[in-house]
This record gives C-alpha cells, sequence and structure tokens, in this order.
C-alpha cells in the first residue's frame, strides 16, 4: 500500500517555474515506479513523465521533453516534478502515481494515485 500526497502547485506567469513534490508513505515506494499525469477540465488525465525506481530512467511526454525533469529521493520517499518555461496549456491539475517497475505511461498501469495539484499558468 501506498499514500500519495503532491504539492508546490499554484498560480505563475509564462515562462517561469514551478516545483511539485509528491510525499509517499509505504513501504514499497522505494521499489515502485513513479509517474506525473495532469488533468485539464473537459481532457482526458495525460502521461507527464515517469521515473524507475532507481531513478536510472525517465520518460517524458514529447509536449514537457526539455522544460520539465523528474526525479526522486528514495531516502525521503519523495518524487519531484521541476517544471520550467511553463506555458498556458501546462495548466491542469497535476497528479503523482505509483506503479510496479518499468516506464508505465498509461494511467491504468498505476496502481495509486494522490490527490492531486492545481498548476494554473497565465499568458
Amino acid at each position: 500500500q501506498v499514500q500519495l500526497v503532491e504539492s508546490g502547485g499554484g498560480l505563475v506567469q509564462a515562462g517561469g517555474s514551478l516545483r511539485l513534490s509528491c510525499a509517499a508513505s509505504g513501504r514499497t515506494f522505494s521499489t515502485s515506479t513513479m509517474g506525473w499525469f495532469r488533468q485539464a477540465p473537459g481532457k482526458e488525465r495525460e502521461f507527464v513523465a515517469a521515473i524507475s525506481w532507481l531513478g536510472g530512467r525517465t520518460y517524458y511526454a514529447d509536449s514537457v521533453k526539455g522544460r520539465f525533469t523528474i526525479s526522486r529521493d528514495n531516502a525521503k520517499n519523495t518524487v519531484y516534478l521541476q517544471m520550467n518555461s511553463l506555458k498556458p496549456e501546462d495548466t491542469a491539475v497535476y497528479y503523482c502515481a505509483a506503479g510496479d517497475s518499468g516506464i508505465l505511461v498509461n494511467p491504468y498501469e498505476y496502481n495509486y494515485w494522490g490527490q492531486g495539484t492545481q498548476v494554473t499558468v497565465s499568458s
């Protein structure tokens, strides 16, 4: 069992930066693939980034590649999403999720979800 709590969302101007954090509790965090997804109003939840359990493998959606960086600190049971050069189209609720091993890009591949944190980028 893994419990996830996101933080760090907020309102930022286009071109700005935010860092999201996801604090996890549960014994299986260090062996879980962690991912970030986002969902804008009226749209389906979409994959943003994923990181393997040791952090050696990362994968990004094309829309965020080069701007966002996912990382994790297993000693702190925390995964991060550094978001730079933010655009208005990045506005969404951002969710962190935990799954089994591998690079997972589909929501149904993840077993646990946080409650989400709102990111709003103004133009």
